[in-house]
């Protein structure tokens, strides 16, 4: 008969498997810091002693890091998702970037149809209150703040689709735009004519999502980054006339 004896499960491998979850599930982020041990043993209902020997299994595993006079932080994973040396390339090649708002554009049109369709109703609340702070930001132009809000407005439409492996691929591709790789996010927020479009792009996805349309948001968030790929070529062509122009100037100037 195919039945095995069952064994209690240690209080560390319950801490282990819970803690892997919030990580898998991307409700603890790279970079967070979790509570101190003192807290998170009575949060969870376990010992100290038990609480320190889950801790240094998922440290073990490369999931969590200690830092000392800090604490415990959830490890940084996007040196395990690109190399040092494939993230310089990325950030010297006008051909990564493209295919960059490319892939965002596949990934992103299919999150926004599955938010529609599975996202709870917390999940469109999260959306709804992120595109609300957009607003906000975009009355004040503020573009950092917009930049960051436009960031944390996809990634909750991505989050609300409810698939993990797409969670952490689009995380690891955030965090490259965060840190300039691809583009300056900023750049694209100075404009006012662009910030007003973006902002009423951002308003019909999220627009589509509440009234849980999956057609209508997969459209609506492809057609956003349609325009992102139409913008970045345009400024990379602004800058490049620039560029020419101000040598032009110079030459000019030489000649009197």
């Amino acid at each position: 008969m195919p039945f095995q004896p069952v064994h209690q499960e240690k209080l560390a491998q319950g801490v282990v498997r819970q803690i892997e979850l919030l990580i898998l599930r991307g409700l603890l982020r790279p970079g967070e810091r979790l509570p101190s041990e003192r807290e998170l043993a009575e949060r969870m209902g376990v010992s100290r002693p038990s609480l320190r020997e889950a801790i240094a299994d998922l440290q073990e595993r490369d999931l969590l890091v200690s830092r000392v006079g800090s604490g415990v932080y959830v490890a940084d994973m996007l040196e395990t998702t690109f190399s040092r040396a494939l993230i310089n390339l990325f950030a010297t090649h006008d051909e990564a970037v493209f295919d960059y708002v490319s892939f965002r554009r596949d990934l992103e049109g299919m999150a926004a149809e599955r938010a529609a369709r599975f996202g709870s109703d917390t999940d469109l609340k999260v959306i709804d209150t992120v595109f609300r702070k957009m607003e906000a930001a975009h009355a004040k132009k503020n573009p950092a703040d917009e930049a960051a809000l436009d960031a944390e407005f996809h990634l909750a439409i991505i989050e609300a689709s409810h698939n993990i492996i797409m969670l952490h691929t689009m995380r690891a591709m955030f965090d490259l735009l965060k840190a300039g790789v691809f583009y300056n996010r900023q750049q694209m927020f100075r404009q006012r004519t662009t910030r007003d479009t973006l902002l009423e792009q951002h308003a019909a996805i999220n627009a589509a999502v509440q009234s849980r349309d999956p057609q209508a948001a997969r459209a609506a968030a492809e057609a956003h980054l349609t325009y992102v790929e139409v913008t970045l070529s345009d400024l990379r062509k602004s800058d490049k006339n620039e560029e020419v122009a101000r040598l032009r100037y110079q030459h000019e100037i030489a000649r009197d």
